[in-house]
């Protein structure tokens, strides 16, 4: 295996998972190590229900982000989300509507084909996808999931000729799923501004990645069961340690698949996102127990994918 581990150390990656764990060296732009993000966050009423218990709570939280997607968003409800947190400085994150798992094709359907389901089929829906992004940029919007490498792509070129803005935040989805130092530094060279790494891969494998990259890294503690249903919390000063920069992020276990959400699961989404809060608040306590001197970001700090509300006032 020399000439192969070789190889890598010439091209500047790891040739070996990091068993030692470094201490990460990497920052956020102000100097933090970490922050906090609550995902699944469907709508604007699920939105200000988790607003309220995270000020009964008394927590800081960076970035919220949503699985429907800006596509099953009326105009009204995405100027509304991008509101109520630009006047907290929270990042808000929107996932890319059409996916293939919500097309015509039988693909994803099939035991094979999942990893084509959250990919965009063809050109138009990649079109599609891209009027996407640009319709919430102009609603106001700084911040987007992606879940393609070809999306993805084009959010840098699209950057480059205007049609996005250059602090347009793009957030790569769990789903993607690439899970090693080449894989992810090749997705942080086409566009990735944060990457959200397999929530099952050790420390020693997610240590390897951060040495290859500069791009925050998000990374669940508690994972959804359809990712595996992992609960990683005694484990979260070791990440900020070792991953810095890294959003911890606080899915939730045990609960059904609301994507794509709407009316019928509003109830639901209401309980799902008071319980995360909750769950964020375990998390933050592990971190003051554990690791006090652990530096976080204030809200408003630099990188945050934050809308641009004056743009898109909303009555």
């Amino acid at each position: 295996m020399k000439e192969s581990r070789d190889l890598l150390e010439q091209l500047g990656y790891p040739s070996t998972d990091l068993k030692e764990l470094p201490t990460s060296t990497k920052t956020f732009p102000d100097g933090a190590q970490y922050r906090i993000e609550l995902p699944s966050v469907e709508g604007p009423i699920a939105l200000k229900e988790t607003l309220k218990e995270i000020d009964r709570l008394g927590l800081t939280i960076h970035r919220i982000s949503q699985g429907s997607g800006i596509m099953l968003q009326t105009d009204e409800e995405i100027m509304e989300m991008c509101k109520m947190t630009a006047e907290r400085g929270m990042e808000l994150s929107l996932f890319v509507g059409p996916r293939g798992s919500w097309d015509v094709s039988a693909g994803p359907l099939t035991t094979g084909g999942k990893s084509q389901g959250i990919r965009h089929e063809g050109s138009d829906q990649l079109v599609y996808a891209m009027e996407d992004l640009k319709r919430g940029a102009a609603l106001g919007l700084r911040g987007a999931l992606v879940a393609d490498e070809g999306l993805l792509l084009l959010t840098k070129e699209m950057k480059k000729y205007g049609q996005l803005p250059e602090d347009f935040v793009v957030k790569v989805s769990v789903q993607m799923g690439s899970a090693n130092p080449v894989s992810v530094k090749l997705m942080e060279d086409i566009g990735a501004d944060t990457y959200n790494v397999p929530p099952a891969l050790t420390l020693s494998k997610l240590a390897a990645i951060r040495q290859s990259i500069d791009i925050p890294i998000d990374l669940y503690v508690e994972v959804p069961d359809t990712f595996g249903g992992f609960l990683r919390y005694y484990e979260i000063p070791e990440i900020i340690r070792v991953l810095a920069p890294v959003y911890i992020k606080f899915g939730l276990r045990n609960h059904p698949d609301v994507y794509p959400s709407g009316k019928q699961w509003e109830s639901t989404n209401i309980s799902l996102t008071k319980e995360r809060v909750r769950r964020a608040a375990i998390g933050i306590q592990m971190i003051e127990r554990y690791y006090p001197e652990a530096k976080t970001s204030k809200l408003g700090a630099k990188g945050l994918g934050i809308a641009k509300i004056e743009k898109a006032a909303v009555k």
